[in-house]
């Protein structure tokens, strides 16, 4: 008790004296079970959550401390950082929830990484769209790109795994770039779009993914002994690593600035429209042979092109409102690092032709690796 009423008193204590406008709870999944969710693979059956391996005592720990957290201020805000899919997460405490507001929505920084050891080529475009839509129903989610999970010492950015060494020498805009670097800068960005379209209802940028940061962190370490005597090496306490050059992502003489400036248009984006709020949300196209991924958010409809080499003249995208609809959102727009290929002038009017089990539709030029957002104008 005497515990319980320190972790309480504590979470008050940050929101009066320190004015935090909410918490993130890391690793919620390993306090609200017995075996921690350690080796164990949940399926979503019931009995997983609901039984004797629920640690209730923590369960009405994390009951209380939202429900002190939102009977103090309403309007902070709660985020549990759960990979289990524990049901009722994120419902409010008097309706019989956990109380959370947002779910972290781990598994797609997960997904990712390990999309990025293998060859774009073979991407599953439905393995893509179940990962990023893997939630529960009303269940808002936070979603992320990478995190430190994926940054720290032992694995690389996105950034990293897209391009590698060739961001030591080509990165410059004086000089030419390579296939891998054009293929990682088009990738890049449409990793972090077609997450934040479809990943839930809040994004989150990790210490420089935002313009796609290069290597990795590593902090001061001497050499470690293990238990059962193993030594891990050190790194001479260096603190080469332990930095994050931000002034990459202004540097207007870098390629990185146009990746910055993407990231920015997404959040203008969402400023805008709201769509990551929106209850519509439809995937109408998930085509493996194209290499292609639309879906509705909103007003607005995303078309991604993943297909490293082929570009789409005609292609038909389906859509539920009828109107006019202009391009939102250019991932291939010069001001990105891209080619601009598409005309950004040209009107696109919907037709009463049903399409991919939507009511109408209207056609487009879809480059190879590119997203575009077009939105409703009229």
């Amino acid at each position: 008790m005497q515990v319980l009423r320190f972790l309480l008193s504590n979470a008050r204590w940050w929101l009066e004296e320190y004015k935090f406008d909410g918490f993130r709870f890391d690793g919620v999944t390993s306090m609200m079970y017995t075996h921690h969710g350690l080796q164990m693979t949940f399926t979503g059956n019931y009995g997983e959550y609901f039984g004797f391996a629920t640690d209730v005592d923590a369960v009405v720990y994390l009951m209380l401390v939202n429900d002190l957290i939102h009977g103090l201020y309403p309007d902070a805000v709660s985020i549990g950082e759960d990979v289990s899919g524990m049901p009722t997460f994120c419902i409010p405490v008097p309706d019989g929830g956990v109380g959370f507001d947002y779910r972290l929505h781990m598994a797609v920084a997960d997904k990712w990484i390990e999309l990025l050891k293998q060859s774009d080529e073979s991407w599953k475009m439905g393995d893509i769209v179940h990962t990023l839509t893997n939630r529960r129903w009303l269940e808002k989610c936070v979603t992320y790109a990478e995190s430190h999970d994926q940054a720290l010492v032992g694995d690389k950015t996105i950034a990293f795994w897209l391009m590698d060494k060739d961001m030591y020498d080509f990165m410059a805009l004086d000089r030419p770039s390579t296939p891998r670097i054009d293929r990682g800068i088009a990738l890049h960005k449409m990793i972090r779009l077609v997450t934040m379209g479809l990943g839930g209802e809040g994004y989150l940028n990790f210490m420089g993914n935002e313009f796609g940061h290069p290597e990795w962190i590593d902090f001061p370490r001497g050499p470690q002994t293990l238990p059962t005597g193993k030594v891990l090496p050190g790194n001479n306490n260096s603190y080469d690593k332990c930095r994050r050059r931000f002034d990459l992502g202004d540097a207007d003489f870098l390629r990185y600035r146009g990746m910055q400036e993407f990231d920015q248009a997404m959040q203008h984006l969402e400023e805008k429209y709201g769509f990551m709020t929106s209850e519509h949300q439809y995937v109408s196209r998930k085509h493996e042979e194209d290499k292609v991924i639309i879906f509705e958010r909103g007003d607005l409809v995303f078309v991604f092109n993943f297909h490293w080499s082929n570009s789409f003249f005609d292609y038909r995208v389906g859509c539920s409102k009828p109107g006019k609809y202009k391009v939102a959102l250019d991932s291939d727009d010069a001001l990105f690092g891209g080619f601009s290929r598409l005309d950004h002038d040209v009107d696109y009017f919907t037709t009463e032709h049903p399409h991919d089990n939507r009511p109408r539709s209207f056609s487009v030029y879809t480059p190879s690796r590119t997203a575009v957002v077009y939105a409703l104008t009229e």
